[in-house]
């Protein structure tokens, strides 16, 4: 249930947002989320609206979630390929050996505010 914690840290990555921009509130709050960040989406929605709930320039935020594919560079055949569900290797040349590129995180990616 780290949701929670993200959820905290995310309101006040917001709110350092329209303090340094002198924003009245948050409209808007743009993120994308990782196929493997680990993240419970229904439970980071919720709590996110619970949060909200606290947040001076939140309050009346909407959410927007955007979902991140599990993009990889193959260290085998040096191809950079976006894997689908539950498959975990190269569609090139089929080796498991690959770091991540993207997919592994959320991020904040716009904020509209007043």
């Amino acid at each position: 249930m780290h949701e929670l914690s993200i959820v905290e840290s995310l309101i006040d990555l917001c709110e350092e947002n329209a303090l340094a921009n002198q924003a009245k509130n948050i409209q808007e709050i743009y993120v994308k989320i990782g196929r493997l960040s680990g993240i419970e989406v229904d439970l980071f929605k919720r709590c996110f609206e619970t949060f909200r709930e606290n947040s001076p320039f939140c309050k009346n935020a909407q959410l927007f979630i955007e979902f991140a594919p599990l993009e990889i560079l193959c260290l085998k055949c040096n191809q950079n390929s976006i894997l689908e569900e539950n498959v975990f290797k190269c569609p090139y040349c089929e080796s498991i050996e690959y770091k991540i590129i993207q997919g592994e995180d959320l991020h904040l990616m716009r904020l509209v505010m007043e």
